[in-house]
């Protein structure tokens, strides 16, 4: 019983068209029944609560970029370790030497940051 429900397309394409007119009616009621304001305030940036004052074109140096993207990757990689060690007992040891394999993947993409100074602080003139 459960086979056919998770293999036939008709279940999914029915799901999809159930999600998208859903969403379509949230949009076309919010449209209806939210606010609308014109004037001064509307076109003034808002940003944490703050109105801005001065010069805000202001350029962020590289460093806080490529610190922010091996954040990202590395977060990522540390949902996959997770969903790894909640299945270790599934895995058994083929799966252990892939976990291992990956984390020493993870810990060479590492020394090579550091070994390239990525992660370095001091601003370099790029």
């Amino acid at each position: 019983m459960i086979n056919k429900l998770i293999y036939n397309p008709q279940y999914f394409i029915i799901f999809q068209v159930f999600a998208i007119t859903i969403s379509s009616i949230m949009i076309f009621i919010s449209s209806f029944l939210g606010g609308r304001s014109s004037g001064l305030d509307k076109q003034i940036p808002f940003e944490s609560g703050v109105y801005s004052y001065g010069n805000t074109q202001i350029k962020i140096h590289i460093n806080y970029y490529l610190i922010a993207i091996f954040f990202i990757i590395f977060d990522v990689e540390s949902l996959y370790l997770y969903l790894w060690a909640v299945t270790i007992k599934i895995v058994k040891l083929e799966g252990f030497f892939e976990g291992i394999l990956f984390i020493f993947t993870l810990l060479i993409t590492l020394f090579y940051l550091f070994k390239m100074k990525a992660l370095n602080w001091q601003y370099k003139n790029i």
